[in-house]
């Protein structure tokens, strides 16, 4: 079909679809966040709140309420990762159809159980593949074999149609024009219905396409006239991560998406906390793609009324602790450096007291690897200008420094250390006060008594911090009297707990 053609051909269904998919769910609030440094206005359309937490119920029941009676008895089957799935599940269960639906082995328990939640004994799972293109190809076979139709997860008409009912309801709430959309792109039917409707009825706004680093299968598509095949594929957004977009969408996004830019995991983990402090929502990282945008934006786009689509909230509850990391690196204010002191009793208590009050300390990371040298890394949350602060306090004191902030045993947590280096070694986990001078506090304590050969520490967004410390002393003399030592200092620590003896001989071992 010539693209002028399917563009009317995806504005006329969609004024079709509107009719249909409220058959099954309501229309998603459009909200606003006010920003005044610079005073930009963000408005962000909900589908977290959908039935589905995503928007994909639309596109999904859209196309399969319009199926025979005879193809709803010989049943559907589709293939997706979990958003799309949930949307046929929801769909199938609404129109007494049986559904198959293949999705990758790696797909996480709460998703399958979501699906299952949706479409109840009317809904069969099949497990196929480590990845979406396996899965794909087994529900296709599936579908040829067996007579079932096969719901797209993006590529179809009717589903690209559904998905822009949530372009309608953003005109209809009354709340524009809008002078610049960011929508994130991974198949390409939400951005492509959206794009259309949006023009249509703002004709002045600009779009822009937002894509994962390691995702652009869209703006690969553009380029080279024809959807390609990525090589790789990160999947960090995995509602995003498609390898080669569809020829429908890829017609529609070429002619109606204005430009295209990536962000980053970091970024959209930044977005991801903006959005939970401004809306106290938590989308999945593929939700957030289009704020990150934004965000990252943000200075250029003073004084516009800027949309975006928070296209969903199915994430696993244990991404959330990556997400809470990367999320201050990707807003610019997390930095790692690893600092050079003397491998000595008080050197880390002089470190710390060298620190300027204004910065927070995050992280520690730090084990004994060389008798004479020590160099700890500690995770500071820091805006640019408090950056400054801290390095010229350093410069000042004689620390030599150095940026670690992208390194991979950084990020990953691993902390080196010698254990044939530590000399009568004592270590506990240590309770203390969340607040800015309270390890320096405690380390003021105890320096004179031990050497620090071991720290590990993450805020943890707490009242209380808790980190394992090892000391280290020069006789079993002054080790056996470290207790004495700690409880002289009440003040100065919360409660702490001696490491067992089995799990000292895991740590010298």
């Amino acid at each position: 079909m010539e693209t002028e053609a399917l563009i009317r051909a995806l504005k006329q269904e969609i004024l079709f679809a509107r009719r249909r998919i409220y058959e099954v769910g309501q229309e998603t609030p459009l909200e606003a966040i006010h920003l005044s440094d610079p005073k930009l206005d963000i408005f962000v359309k909900r589908e977290d709140l959908s039935p589905i937490h995503a928007y994909k119920w639309r596109g999904a029941y859209n196309r399969m309420a319009q199926l025979t009676e005879d193809e709803l008895q010989r049943g559907v089957v589709t293939a997706s990762a979990g958003n799309h799935a949930q949307g046929v599940a929801l769909a199938a269960k609404k129109l007494g159809t049986q559904a198959t639906i293949y999705m990758p082995l790696s797909t996480p328990r709460m998703k399958q159980v979501a699906v299952k939640q949706h479409g109840g004994d009317l809904v069969k799972i099949e497990l196929c593949g480590d990845s979406y293109d396996a899965a794909s190809a087994a529900a296709h076979a599936c579908a040829s074999e067996q007579n079932k139709t096969y719901i797209h997860a993006y590529d179809d008409l009717a589903v690209m149609a559904g998905q822009g009912t949530l372009a309608d309801e953003i005109v209809m709430s009354g709340k524009g024009p809008f002078d610049i959309a960011f929508l994130q792109v991974g198949g390409g039917g939400m951005a492509a219905a959206t794009a259309t409707w949006l023009k249509m009825q703002f004709p002045e706004i600009r779009i822009v396409g937002v894509e994962g680093v390691e995702q652009a299968s869209m703006a690969a598509a553009v380029k080279a006239g024809k959807p390609v095949s990525l090589d790789k594929i990160d999947v960090f957004c995995d509602g995003t991560a498609v390898r080669k977009v569809g020829k429908l969408t890829h017609q529609v996004c070429a002619e109606m998406v204005d430009e295209w830019m990536t962000v980053t995991n970091d970024e959209v983990s930044a977005a991801i906390q903006f959005l939970w402090e401004e809306l106290r929502c938590i989308p999945e990282p593929s939700g957030a793609m289009g704020v990150a945008a934004i965000l990252k934006r943000r200075a250029e786009l003073e004084g516009k009324r800027v949309l975006s689509i928070l296209c969903g909230a199915n994430m696993d509850f244990e991404q959330l602790a990556m997400i809470a990391r990367r999320a201050a690196v990707g807003a610019a204010r997390r930095r790692f450096l690893k600092i050079d002191i003397k491998e000595q009793s008080g050197a880390m208590f002089g470190l710390l007291n060298a620190l300027p009050d204004t910065v927070n300390i995050v992280e520690f990371q730090y084990g004994k690897t060389d008798a004479a040298e020590a160099s700890p890394v500690i995770g500071f949350d820091v805006a640019p200008m408090q950056f400054e602060i801290l390095a010229k306090a350093l410069n000042d004191g004689g620390f030599d420094f150095t940026e670690v902030t992208s390194e991979t045993d950084v990020a990953f947590r691993l902390i080196h250390y010698e254990a044939k280096l530590l000399s009568h070694p004592f270590f506990i986990t240590l309770e203390f006060h969340e607040r800015p001078g309270a390890l320096a506090e405690f380390l003021r304590a105890v320096s004179p008594h031990a050497n620090l050969c071991y720290f590990n520490y993450v805020y943890s967004g707490e009242r209380v911090g808790r980190a394992l410390l090892g000391f280290e002393f020069d006789s079993l003399e002054q080790n056996q009297n470290f207790e004495n030592i700690l409880a002289a200092a009440p003040d100065a620590y919360r409660a702490y707990e001696k490491v067992s003896d089995q799990v000292m001989e895991r740590i010298l071992s």
